[in-house]
C-alpha cells in the first residue's frame, strides 16, 4: 500500500527520482536525489513518447532506468543494512518512482512508494499555507532599515526560540540592495516549501519570531495567509538612532563596497520614484565611494520614508506592542535585545 504526504517523518530517507532540473525546483525538504533518468535522457523519453510511440519510449526508457538504478544499487545502495525503510517518490507516483521502489523491494529493503507523488506533496503544501499560519502566535520584529531585526532573529534563534526567517529562505534581503552575492534565489515553489518545513516543527503553544516583512522578498512572494496573520499580531519595534544604523549596513552590505558600479546601476531604477536629480547625486557618492554618506542618504531619503509609509499600513502601532530603544547593535547588544524580549514574552 502506497504512504501518503503524512508518513514522510515514518522513513530513514526520502528518495526524490525525478531528473535533477525537476528536484532542483523543489522537492521535499530533506530528499535526495537519485535520479532514474537525468534531465537529458527523460527529454529523449518524453520526445519519443509523443513523435514515435509510447511502447519505443518505454523500450528505450526500462533500459536507461535500469542502467541508472543499477549505479544507485552499486553507489548509495550498497552499505544500506537490511532494515533501511526508504519511501520514494516521482512526479505523480509513476513508473519511475515505481521502478526503483521495485528493485528495492525485491533486494528486501522496505522500501515504500509515495501516493500521488510530488504532485501530491505540492498540493498538499499549498493546502497547508492557507491553514497553518493561522495555527501560530507571531511576535513581529518592527525597526527602520539597518536596526538589525536579522541580526537580532538569528540571536533568538539561539536562545532556543522559534523563528521564522523568511528572508534567509529567500536567500533575499528584502531591498533593492538586497541579492546575496553568488547565491540565487530559490523557486517560489522550494519557497514555499521551505516556509511549511518550518511550520510543521513549530509548536502552536509558543510563539514565533518573524521579521516585519512585505508581501514580497526579491522576487517571492510570502504565502497570503502567513502576511495576514503577521499583520493581526503585535510587534517588537526597535528604535535605533542614524549613526547606528548606518555601520551596520556598511558591514552587511560589505560586498557592494567593491563594486561602485553595480550600486550606481542599481540606483537607477529608484529614478522614476526619487527624481533624477537624487538618483545622480546617489550614483555620485557611490562613485566616490562615500559609503556613509550614502547609506545615511538613502536612509534618510528612501527607505525610512518608505518605512514609515509600510509601517502605517501594514503593522500600525499598538498598545501590546514592546518598545526597545538601542544604539548598541552589537553581538552583546543583540543578546541583551534579545533577553529583554524574552523576559516580557
Amino acid at each position: 500500500m502506497p504512504a501518503t504526504v503524512a508518513d514522510l517523518a515514518a522513513f530513514d530517507e526520502i528518495i526524490d527520482a525525478r531528473s535533477p532540473g525537476e528536484f532542483a525546483e523543489d522537492h521535499i525538504p530533506g530528499a535526495i536525489n537519485l535520479p532514474v533518468l537525468d534531465d537529458v535522457e527523460r527529454a529523449r523519453v518524453g520526445t519519443l513518447y509523443k513523435q514515435v510511440s509510447s511502447f519505443e519510449a518505454k523500450k528505450i526508457g526500462a533500459a536507461l532506468v535500469s542502467r541508472n538504478i543499477a549505479r544507485h544499487l552499486e553507489t548509495w545502495f550498497g552499505g544500506k543494512p537490511k532494515s533501511y525503510r526508504p519511501l520514494v517518490y516521482c512526479w505523480r507516483g509513476g513508473s519511475r518512482s515505481g521502478s526503483l521502489t521495485h528493485v528495492l523491494q525485491k533486494i528486501g529493503f522496505a522500501a515504500m512508494q509515495l501516493d500521488g507523488g510530488y504532485k501530491a506533496y505540492r498540493r498538499h503544501v499549498v493546502a497547508e499555507l492557507t491553514r497553518l499560519p493561522a495555527l501560530y502566535s507571531y511576535r513581529v520584529v518592527c525597526g527602520p532599515t539597518g536596526s538589525g531585526k536579522s541580526r537580532l532573529l538569528q540571536v533568538l534563534a539561539g536562545e532556543n526560540t522559534q523563528v521564522l526567517d523568511l528572508e534567509e529562505l529567500a536567500a533575499h534581503r528584502g531591498s533593492l540592495l538586497g541579492a546575496l552575492p553568488g547565491q540565487d534565489q530559490p523557486s517560489q515553489k522550494s519557497f514555499e516549501s521551505a516556509i511549511w518545513a518550518a511550520l510543521n516543527r513549530f509548536d502552536p503553544a509558543r510563539p514565533v519570531f518573524v521579521e516585519s516583512e512585505s508581501k514580497k522578498i526579491g522576487a517571492l512572494r510570502v504565502p497570503d495567509a502567513l502576511i495576514a496573520a503577521m499583520h493581526a499580531s503585535p510587534c517588537i519595534r526597535l528604535e535605533v538612532p542614524l549613526a547606528a544604523r548606518v555601520q551596520l549596513l556598511t558591514e552587511d552590505y560589505a560586498h557592494f563596497l567593491h563594486d561602485p558600479e553595480t550600486i550606481r546601476h542599481q540606483l537607477g531604477y529608484l529614478t522614476a520614484l526619487r527624481g533624477s536629480e537624487t538618483i545622480t547625486a546617489w550614483q555620485a557618492l557611490a562613485s566616490r565611494q562615500a559609503w556613509p554618506e550614502l547609506v545615511a542618504a538613502l536612509l534618510e531619503q528612501h527607505y525610512d520614508p518608505a518605512y514609515v509609509r509600510s509601517l502605517a499600513r501594514n503593522y500600525a502601532p499598538s498598545p501590546t506592542d514592546q518598545v526597545l530603544h538601542t544604539e548598541d547593535l552589537s553581538a552583546g547588544g543583540l543578546q541583551r535585545l534579545a533577553r529583554a524580549i524574552l523576559a516580557a514574552a
